[in-house]
């Protein structure tokens, strides 16, 4: 968890930004009314908003130039991603701070609304847009690097072979140990619904946030994990399929236009595979509990998969 001083001073970033005329108010409060409120606490990231706000510190190990290139990139590319309110990231406590405005995110309790059609549009624009000069690669294979590390330091799980196993067998890039096949397609390199905000809040049109991992590389893995959990049973069909026909209408680059695009998703679905049934063992060790459903169901996909070349495969876990 982040030191409470830490979530003080993003407070007041974001106060500061929000309306720095107001008066300070009790218990977060100022003199709009508006309070402050910590979205997020994480290893990767604190998030406080404050009214219109949301001030942002990143990871610790965060590369402050990375960083910069990134924000840039968003401030350039209106109506894809949602750009933010100072285009310079600034320190505090030791963190990179950036501050954006706030926007609505996916409603979890209404998942028969998720905007998937919304999401794979978005997603072709970005891929299709034209990559900034110096943008860093795309961060996906380095979080599943990590995803793996944290498994590894829980110690031991009886459900921790198979997804080594399923590690093992993944080409060097994937792992980031070596270059990706595609170099030079913009990409968001951490692609869920919980990137997507409506700003306006609250009926906005869509945009992307989150801009950690955005960079150069290979598309497929920002069609990944809808694609991995369709293999694994988790995602119904229907919605997976709503999905890849609204990439493809937007002209997505990262499969055909037509035919089987499993040959050109399986490496990045059985990565984040890999890497949500890694980061479910750590949970699971962390907490000396079972693995849940969804969980098993992914530690279960790798222990298929390994046994599947990938030239084989149309949907490893189906």
């Amino acid at each position: 968890m982040t030191v409470p001083s830490l979530v003080s001073a993003l407070a007041a970033a974001a106060r500061g930004a929000a309306h720095p005329a107001a008066v300070p108010g009790p218990r977060g409060a100022c003199s709009c009314g508006a309070e402050d409120t910590l979205l997020a606490d994480r290893d990767d990231g604190t998030v406080v908003r404050h009214g219109g706000i949301v001030a942002k510190a990143h990871a610790p190990d965060t590369e402050p130039r990375a960083l910069a290139r990134r924000v840039a990139a968003a401030t350039r590319l209106p109506g894809i991603l949602l750009p933010p309110s100072d285009p310079v990231p600034a320190g505090l406590l030791g963190r990179r701070v950036t501050l954006w405005p706030y926007g609505a995110p996916v409603d979890p309790d209404t998942p028969e609304a998720a905007p998937w059609e919304a999401a794979a549009t978005l997603l072709a624009r970005l891929h299709r847009a034209p990559a900034p000069d110096g943008l860093p690669p795309m961060r996906g294979p380095v979080k599943a690097v990590r995803a793996m590390a944290r498994m590894r330091a829980a110690g031991p799980h009886p459900a921790a072979a198979p997804v080594l196993r399923a590690w093992a067998a993944l080409p060097g890039w994937a792992r980031a140990e070596a270059p990706m096949p595609d170099a030079t397609t913009l990409c968001h390199g951490d692609l869920h619904l919980g990137q997507l905000v409506r700003h306006p809040a609250p009926d906005g049109p869509w945009l992307l946030i989150d801009v950690d991992d955005l960079g150069v590389g290979t598309p497929a893995w920002d069609l990944a994990r809808p694609a991995a959990w369709y293999a694994c049973g988790l995602l119904p069909p229907d919605e997976w399929f709503r999905f890849l026909a609204a990439y493809r209408d937007a002209g997505g680059p990262a499969v055909p236009a037509d035919g089987d695009p499993w040959p050109a998703l399986d490496v990045a679905a059985r990565a984040l595979t890999v890497q949500t049934a890694a980061l479910a063992v750590a949970k699971s060790a962390a907490a000396e509990r079972p693995l849940d459903e969804v969980q098993r169901a992914v530690v279960d996909a790798c222990d298929r998969m390994s046994a599947i070349p990938p030239e084989l495969t149309r949907g490893f876990a189906t």
